[in-house]
């Protein structure tokens, strides 16, 4: 086992080779799970089709200007703490697991979308559905329209596979400890159009204004960031997406945080390279997942021994 807790790195290669192509999703486990705790990172993934590449009006440095660059290294300390972490493979700009399944915006196909799709979602509207129209602020990604039957494949092959590995590793986690927590682990733009850079927050935490996940939990992310000198704003302007609030169900002890991590921290995000301020960062985010279990832990005790303790 190595220092981050889990007994191998993501593989090098993801494809799968009973399948003959990539997987939609990787997952880390530590040797032994003994928190309840998952940790995800989706929207991190880095494997982009050449095809898709192809199709697109823009390079390969520019269409990476939506991914959590690294953000599964960042958060790649859980294992040592105990909890699995999942990642994305393919990158957001590809399909956007995100999303509800069917966020579709028909200006961007060729023929007509199922009766099922969601065409007047804000997400949509704003090109950011489950297979995306841009990237960044404005900058659209194809050449040309897609076919129906295209984003039908994404979706079937990508999105429905992860959801159902998310699904379980919840489920198992729940039926193991009798609660879950999912750190939903994201990264956002220094900068924004018309947004001064010195007004963004350090940190985004998002709990769907109160509804995904127990108070405590989002109150004590806040206090151990701030703790550390870090400048940290609730919901705003990123209050959780389909993820935060699809898995965040605390009445039922399921409970969903939402963390954004200003990119300036960690990386160049011009070159996209990681600078020296990421094993800091990396190392504060080790601490912050720690005291989010302890926190958890509190009130995982049965109710007889939690009064006692208090």
């Amino acid at each position: 086992m190595g220092e981050t807790g889990f007994p191998a790195d993501w593989t090098a290669d993801p494809r799968d080779p009973s399948r003959h192509r990539e997987v939609p999703f990787q997952i880390r486990r530590p040797d032994h799970q003994f928190v309840p705790f998952v940790f995800n990172s989706p929207h991190s993934g880095s494997f982009y089709p050449e095809a898709f590449l192809a199709a697109s009006c823009l390079d390969r440095q520019s269409i990476r200007r939506s991914e959590d660059f690294m953000v599964d290294a960042l958060f790649g300390s859980v294992g040592a703490l105990g909890a699995p972490l999942m990642r994305a493979v393919y990158p957001r700009a590809y399909l956007d697991v995100n999303r509800e399944p069917y966020e579709l915006d028909p200006r961007m196909f060729s023929d007509r979308l199922p009766p099922f799709a969601n065409v007047r979602s804000l997400r949509v509207a704003g090109g950011l559905g489950t297979i995306p129209r841009i990237v960044s602020d404005t900058a659209p990604i194809y050449r040309s329209p897609l076919r129906v039957e295209e984003a039908m494949a994404r979706i079937r092959d990508i999105y429905h596979p992860y959801h159902e590995a998310l699904s379980g590793l919840l489920l198992e986690t729940h039926e193991t400890f009798g609660q879950a927590v999912l750190i939903d682990c994201h990264s956002m733009p220094s900068h924004l159009k018309g947004v001064s850079a010195r007004s963004r927050p350090d940190f985004v935490l998002g709990d769907r204004f109160g509804t995904s996940c127990m108070p405590e939990l989002t109150e004590a992310a806040v206090q151990f960031l701030v703790a550390q000198g870090y400048n940290v704003a609730r919901n705003k302007p990123y209050a959780g997406g389909f993820i935060t609030e699809h898995y965040g169900r605390p009445y039922g002890g399921l409970h969903t945080l939402q963390i954004e991590v200003n990119r300036a921290l960690y990386m160049d995000e011009a070159a996209l390279a990681p600078h020296e301020g990421f094993d800091d960062l990396r190392a504060n985010l080790e601490g912050l997942a720690q005291a989010l279990i302890e926190t958890m832990g509190t009130f995982s005790l049965p109710l007889a021994l939690r009064e006692a303790a208090e």
